[in-house]
């Protein structure tokens, strides 16, 4: 059987369901990334030639169809963002993003260090693949395409922080590869990657993705009107920007993920209210549902073939802990004294999806170095991400219809409101 021709209908039949699986599902007790992955699994096991799922032999693949579901997904998060941005009005994930991640990356590469025995550059490679909130796989807990609603504390935090710091942590990964190459002479490598790698990375993903994203703004919204060009009206002008926005930031040597998501937000933002943001969101969701498809059953598959072989017992308890203490325990240190209920931070803290991302940086540094202990890499990183997507699939449902029920139409306040009035935790 021509194993390519197999592939596509897999892979059409999956995408076709993607079509109702989500609205049947969304009070279910499962997730659809749960039905995928079980799929792939079982159609690994049978002898009928799809494709290698092993991203150790095929890291390129993993790389490259984890980097475009991702990219794609942080456009189309930028998009349904409508909160306006301050330092204020964003407090909870930009702690999220600063002291949140900082302390599980910390976490995470102590108890990979001390407790399994990982070499330094392969621990802090490991926590920082799976320090951020995943964009691609947290979609029942984040808000839901453009809209002029408000958005309630717990989505918009989360989808804020999945927008941001699948960019804010390849600065970590970068350290990790620079370990891996040198070592622990800090003198030969570190001014290099703080200034390089921290500073003008980041900055560049945010300049250009501003600058783009109000460029592509203008020919969008304002060109129409002043002149005889004619107005977009096809949603894939969404993925257009994506691979605009993302290879000319790369181009720069800067961070792509940021880049797309601050052109998604600033898109949005330019003319928040206009219909066509409907448009562009809707199609770049389509298009991520095909990738998810993909990589779920390709990761199920590479489970099914010995991706966890290499698992030991110490590491599942560190990677339990991680999911069920480490993260919940930062995001709430992280989230201390910000006017949000107590209930609605718990929940925050505790949705730290980890997903398709960690993919992404895992094949990325891979590519890059050399680290010990590939093997152990993907093994944890394999079983964390589905011990996320069990636990976190079957509690998403429930634990947000809770919060809905409880949270009253005088929580839907200004923040800047909020503060002169003094809203007090719950």
């Amino acid at each position: 059987m021509d194993f390519y021709l197999l592939a596509l209908v897999v892979i059409g039949v999956a995408a076709l369901a993607m079509a109702w699986l989500p609205t049947l599902l969304k009070n279910a007790p499962f997730s659809y990334a749960m039905l995928f992955i079980g799929v792939g699994f079982l159609l690994y096991k049978l002898p009928i030639g799809l494709p290698e799922p092993d991203p150790i032999r095929e890291n390129e693949l993993a790389l490259r169809l984890s980097e475009m579901c991702v990219i794609v997904t942080l456009m189309g998060t930028g998009i349904k963002i409508n909160r306006d941005f301050s330092l204020y009005n964003w407090q909870v994930p930009l702690r999220l993003v600063g002291w949140t991640m900082l302390l599980c990356i910390s976490g995470l590469a102590l108890m990979a260090y001390y407790f399994l025995g990982f070499p330094v550059a392969s621990a802090v490679l490991l926590a920082a693949a799976l320090a951020p909130t995943d964009p691609v796989l947290a979609a029942d807990v984040q808000v839901g395409p453009p809209s002029e609603e408000v958005e309630d504390a717990p989505r918009f935090a989360l989808t804020a922080e999945a927008g941001m710091n699948d960019g804010m942590a390849f600065p970590f990964t970068w350290l990790a590869i620079a370990l891996a190459l040198h070592g622990l002479a800090f003198d030969e490598w570190l001014a290099d990657w703080f200034a390089m790698d921290l500073l003008y990375r980041i900055g560049a993903g945010l300049g250009i993705g501003y600058l783009l994203g109000r460029g592509l703004s203008f020919i969008l919204f304002v060109l129409p009107k002043k002149s005889s060009f004619p107005k977009a009206k096809d949603g894939f002008v969404a993925i257009s920007a994506t691979l605009l926005v993302y290879g000319v930031t790369e181009m720069a040597h800067g961070y792509g993920f940021i880049a797309v998501f601050v052109a998604g937000l600033t898109i949005k933002h330019y003319e928040k209210d206009h219909k066509y943001h409907r448009e562009l969101h809707d199609f770049t969701d389509q298009i991520e549902r095909i990738l998810l498809v993909m990589v779920l059953i390709l990761l199920g598959g590479s489970i099914g073939r010995g991706l966890l072989e290499a698992l030991t017992w110490q590491s599942i308890l560190v990677s339990v802990a991680f999911v069920l203490v480490v993260r919940p325990l930062a995001g709430y240190i992280g989230l201390l004294g910000v006017p949000v209920k107590r209930r609605e931070k718990w929940a925050i803290s505790f949705f730290g999806i980890r997903g398709i991302g960690s993919i992404f940086y895992l094949s990325f540094a891979l590519h890059e170095a050399k680290f010990p202990m590939a093997e152990e890499l993907w093994a944890f990183t394999g079983f964390t991400i589905l011990l996320s997507i069990i636990v976190h699939g079957v509690l998403a449902s429930p634990i947000m219809n809770y919060l809905d029920k409880r949270r009253q139409p005088a929580d839907f306040i200004d923040p800047a409101q909020a503060a002169e009035d003094g809203v007090a935790e719950k």
